[in-house]
């Protein structure tokens, strides 16, 4: 999912982007488009990958900025004179959300948990007034629904189970009902937030994982990964298999 203008970056890490970028252009030489991926954490930047052409994201934002950088790219590699683009550009009274299409259930056995690398077989891209509609309006058009009853939480970690928390006291608040796995119900629940607890689907019983699944009893899952034991690597492979 891309958001732009990004809404949320430290000032230093879009310095040290920026030149690391201008670095590259100059030892590769590079006078048209070219797409630099990076992983930032806590202003600390690695470049994952350089490919020297334009990616999908290309026309998306020059549609989001209202300037052609197809044109300028053209003009650059031509030696032809082109309008370099200022700071202004990005006074936008706007936002604009690129939402991954995905395409799990086509692939049998795939495990569809995100990561760095390219999984999405398509985008949709969508401009509000402001980061929540923007990203509201893209995660619609790509399939995703407004939960209208249960929602399954299984939050991983500690740290991950923290970072939800204020988001499962607002869904709670606005009356959903929160089912969730041992550990992130007991979590919950010492937190002020009623959930129900359900089983693996290894452990049967009434609330188990898998079948309420299977009968759609949640319009909502958030599983978060924890790699600590195959047996909890297990479920949550079978909960996000059968989610999708």
């Amino acid at each position: 999912t891309l958001v732009f203008p990004a809404q949320k970056i430290y000032f230093e890490t879009m310095r040290r982007i920026k030149k690391i970028s201008r670095q590259i252009a100059k030892e590769l030489n590079i006078s048209g488009p070219f797409n630099i991926q990076f992983l930032a954490k806590n202003n600390e930047i690695k470049v994952i990958e350089c490919n020297l052409r334009a990616s999908r994201s290309f026309p998306f934002v020059s549609k989001v900025i209202k300037h052609n950088f197809i044109d300028t790219a053209t003009r650059v590699m031509l030696g032809a004179s082109y309008n370099k683009p200022d700071g202004t550009v990005f006074d936008l009274d706007h936002i604009g959300v690129k939402s991954s299409q995905f395409s799990y259930s086509r692939l049998q056995k795939f495990d569809p948990i995100l990561g760095v690398d390219m999984a999405s077989t398509g985008e949709v891209g969508c401009i509000g007034d402001d980061f929540n509609e923007a990203i509201l309006k893209s995660m619609l058009s790509v399939g995703y629904r407004i939960p209208g009853k249960g929602i399954l939480i299984s939050s991983g970690e500690v740290k991950s189970k923290v970072d939800l928390l204020e988001a499962c006291k607002l869904l709670h608040a606005k009356g959903y009902d929160l089912y969730a796995s041992h550990g992130t119900q007991q979590f919950l629940t010492d937190n002020g937030v009623a959930a129900t607890d359900v089983n693996w689907p290894d452990e049967g019983g009434e609330h188990n994982i898998q079948e309420m699944i299977t009968h759609n009893k949640f319009d909502l899952i958030i599983n978060i990964p924890k790699e600590v034991t195959r047996r909890e690597l297990t479920h949550g492979y079978i909960i996000r298999r059968t989610a999708g």
